[in-house]
């Protein structure tokens, strides 16, 4: 009795996945209809917009909490002398480091193709001599 359920169970959800794709590895190559890819790639871009405005909203709140901590930081340098160091502002300067090193890393990992992508570059040939 359980294997009918599981087995209907099982076509369901090939059904509701729609997993052309998959198939289509193993069988002949399927042409893809031009609406269709354009509709993925408009999606596709859409969803990088969506990626690069969230990352980007990240960045602008990291970087603001930077500069707190860059303020904190400063305030408490200025409260010590050459013969004090407090574990405070040691603790601070980490915290900023490991802050402005996210930031970093954010700002490099943009997602998506650059908007004017660069040409390859040309091997010009030189004259024999």
């Amino acid at each position: 009795m359980q294997k009918p359920v599981l087995l209907f169970a099982i076509i369901l959800i090939i059904a509701s996945l729609n997993l052309t794709g998959v198939l289509a590895l193993h069988s002949a190559p399927q042409q893809v209809p031009d609406n269709t890819s354009q509709q993925q790639r408009e999606m596709e871009d859409r969803m990088q917009h969506e990626a690069n405005k969230k990352r980007q909203e990240e960045i602008r709140h990291d970087t603001d909490k930077l500069y707190q901590l860059a303020t904190e930081l400063k305030n408490a340098v200025d409260k010590t002398n050459e013969n004090m160091l407090s574990l405070d502002v040691v603790r601070k300067a980490e915290e900023v480091e490991k802050l402005a090193k996210k930031v970093k890393e954010k700002m490099r990992e943009g997602t998506g193709k650059p908007p004017h992508p660069e040409p390859p570059p040309v091997a010009i040939p030189r004259p024999p001599g």
